[in-house]
């Protein structure tokens, strides 16, 4: 594949990943370390040889292959997988797990930084940026220590529950609705799956 149709695909790729993850072209700058000025000369399609570094923080942030970044079109991919059925032929995406107490200093660390230093465990099914929380203490009458939650990482939709951390109780709690103006919590994400103790594998 040239070099140009490597761009147009990374270009195009960014510009679904954002929109389709609820990120925008800042959050992408703030995370994976670039500059406005590099992602948006990437998106005007001004560089054609985009640097190998710069791909692969830009395909960990999004929790991608570095290698399918440029060379396919996840939007299609994508369409492709939904529609298939979660008993086909679907990839299990790899979950890192984090224990409780190490969850708030590892919240701003990409997926792919993670997965290389924590155990993982898999989840089938159309979800991306996920972490398995490992409980060691008890959400009351909802989860005992040793469950794991699969938590799709800073994402907030209505019709899931959230995972969420009070700052001054310092203890993790679910919520159906999270008041957006509250500074005394932080929201993990939601919960896309609960395993209880003894059946994680």
């Amino acid at each position: 594949m040239h070099r140009r149709e490597r761009s147009e695909n990374l270009k195009n790729n960014i510009k679904y990943l954002i929109k389709s993850r609820g990120e925008t072209q800042l959050s992408l700058c703030n995370s994976s370390g670039l500059t406005r000025t590099t992602i948006y000369n990437i998106l005007e399609g001004k560089v054609v040889n985009v640097q190998h570094s710069t791909v692969r923080k830009i395909s960990d942030f999004f929790g991608v292959s570095y290698e399918e970044i440029e060379t396919i079109d996840f939007e299609e991919k994508e369409i492709i997988d939904n529609s298939i059925s979660p008993q086909g032929n679907m990839n299990p995406a790899a979950v890192p797990v984090i224990k409780e107490s190490l969850l708030l200093q590892n919240l701003d660390k990409r997926i792919g930084e993670l997965a290389t230093i924590y155990p993982l465990t898999y989840y089938f099914g159309a979800s991306f940026n996920l972490i398995g929380v490992l409980l060691e203490n008890e959400i009351s009458g909802m989860n005992e220590p040793g469950d794991l939650l699969i938590v799709q990482k800073g994402v907030s939709s209505n019709d899931r529950q959230k995972l969420v951390y009070d700052k001054v109780g310092k203890k993790l709690f679910i919520m159906d609705e999270v008041d957006p103006d509250t500074d005394r919590i932080c929201v993990v994400g939601d919960i896309i799956e609960e395993r209880f103790n003894g059946l994680q594998r």
